[in-house]
């Protein structure tokens, strides 16, 4: 997030690829844990650095971790998501990784715009599931 008046948060899209259950969805950047990564929060940096181009600082950057998130859905993996929170002053360059479409900053005012909230229908393996979505450009 940015260290402004009006912050921003980075978002990514993911390329579609074949066999990843999230394939094309608009995401934060993260990542499963590396075995050279020796916590959470530099698998966090780590990750942001190889999506996005953006190397985050060592812990000066980091206001810490949230509460964590079990996604629950049959055809994904279980495991648990411990999101981390960094500041950084201004939206610097994002350049998109392998993985990525599209990275991009969101003020966070954006988030609670209902003019930029649509409906939205995501078919899933035997399931189709209606969530309540944000438009970021030509994005959902």
């Amino acid at each position: 997030m940015t260290a402004d008046a009006d912050p921003s948060i980075l978002l990514i899209k993911r390329k579609v690829r074949a066999g990843d259950p999230w394939s094309g969805q608009m995401a934060l950047p993260g990542g499963f844990a590396a075995p050279g990564d020796g916590s959470l929060s530099a698998t966090a940096r780590r990750e942001t650095d190889e999506e996005t181009g953006i190397a985050l600082g060592e812990e000066e950057d980091l206001v810490g971790a949230l509460d964590d998130v079990t996604p629950r859905a049959p055809f994904l993996p279980p495991l648990v998501v411990t999101p981390y929170l960094y500041v950084v002053r201004g939206r610097l360059e994002a350049r998109p990784g392998p993985e990525v479409e599209l990275a991009v900053w969101l003020r966070v005012k954006e988030l609670y715009d209902p003019r930029l909230r649509r409906p939205f229908r995501l078919q899933l393996p035997g399931a189709i599931r209606d969530f309540e979505s944000i438009v970021i450009g030509d994005y959902t």
